[in-house]
């Protein structure tokens, strides 16, 4: 268990929980490592991480420690970790998101995933003025974190989504729920200060918002190096249990409809050719669907769950 101490309530109640079913997890306080934001994960946390089966980090990061997740990642991934990535996880977040039946979100996630992986365009638009065009390869992989984790992935929580790596993506995504990474926390819901993107080849090449603050942020954030401008992730939410935005991305991320990342584009999950040292999500409201000539979703509402 690595918590922060922001996070220290949530992460009392998860051990609780842990302790119940026989387990006795190591725990790290981030904070007990020096001040933050830390620019390397702490050498015992990592070494646990080698010997590990089970991790959760429960935590909200801080600017620049992108780092310290992807050095923690990197474990994870190489030896198969069943790892819980709890990023800025709140009381709100486990009493709405991570009550949802997760059974019934990997069943609704096991259709998108099926049909998903057939399709070579998917065109989304929202209320707000979004309407993007998304073309995909058949030697790309899709992928399905519903809340049941496996050894093959590593997962956020509450789960809820399908997602990919598009090789091309065209048109203006209007971002009126939220942005990711520690924009989140800095923002919140952007509803009522929607930031607009436009993209072209896969590349963002304008952005307009009302909010100037947010939009130099985000701009210095794509700016980090020379793919973080680019389109790295396409996914679908599944979760059904969510209804609006929070203003959280751990959760909002999951809400049924389109989210995409400018970054990386998990290059060992996904068969991207590419990499980035960043990673920010950015999330829309109400959403219709449609695969190749399938409409799946509309105003936020599936059409294909039973």
């Amino acid at each position: 268990m690595i918590a922060d101490l922001e996070c220290a309530e949530i992460a009392a109640s998860l051990l609780a929980e842990l302790r119940d079913v026989g387990a006795n997890p190591n725990t790290f306080i981030l904070e007990d490592f020096g001040p933050r934001p830390h620019k390397n994960m702490p050498r015992s946390i990592l070494d646990a991480l080698e010997t590990t089966d089970v991790s959760i980090y429960c935590v909200r990061p801080q600017e620049g420690e992108i780092v310290t997740r992807g050095e923690m990642l990197g474990i994870v991934e190489r030896r198969g970790v069943l790892h819980a990535h709890m990023v800025y996880i709140t009381k709100q977040i486990m009493m709405q998101g991570m009550r949802a039946d997760f059974h019934l979100v990997d069943a609704i996630s096991r259709k998108v995933l099926d049909l998903a992986a057939k399709t070579r365009r998917i065109i989304g638009e929202t209320p707000a003025g979004t309407y993007i065009e998304v073309d995909f390869s058949p030697d790309l992989r899709w992928l399905k974190t519903s809340g049941l984790i496996t050894r093959e992935k590593w997962a956020n929580l509450p789960g809820g989504e399908v997602l990919t790596s598009p090789i091309d993506v065209n048109g203006v995504y209007v971002v009126d729920a939220v942005v990711g990474d520690y924009l989140c926390q800095r923002y919140g819901d952007l509803k009522g200060t929607p930031l607009r993107l436009t993209i072209e080849h896969g590349r963002l090449v304008d952005a307009q918002c009302s909010r100037s603050d947010l939009l130099k942020d985000f701009l210095d954030y794509v700016a980090t190096d020379e793919n973080s401008n680019r389109v790295g992730e396409f996914a679908i939410g599944t979760n059904i249990g969510i209804r609006e935005p929070i203003g959280n991305i751990l959760q909002d991320e999951k809400l049924p409809g389109i989210h995409i990342a400018f970054g990386n584009p998990y290059p060992k999950h996904t068969g991207a050719s590419w990499w980035s040292s960043t990673h920010i999500d950015v999330v829309a409201r109400r959403w219709t669907i449609t695969l190749d000539d399938r409409k799946i979703m509309e105003n936020g509402q599936f059409l294909i769950a039973d």
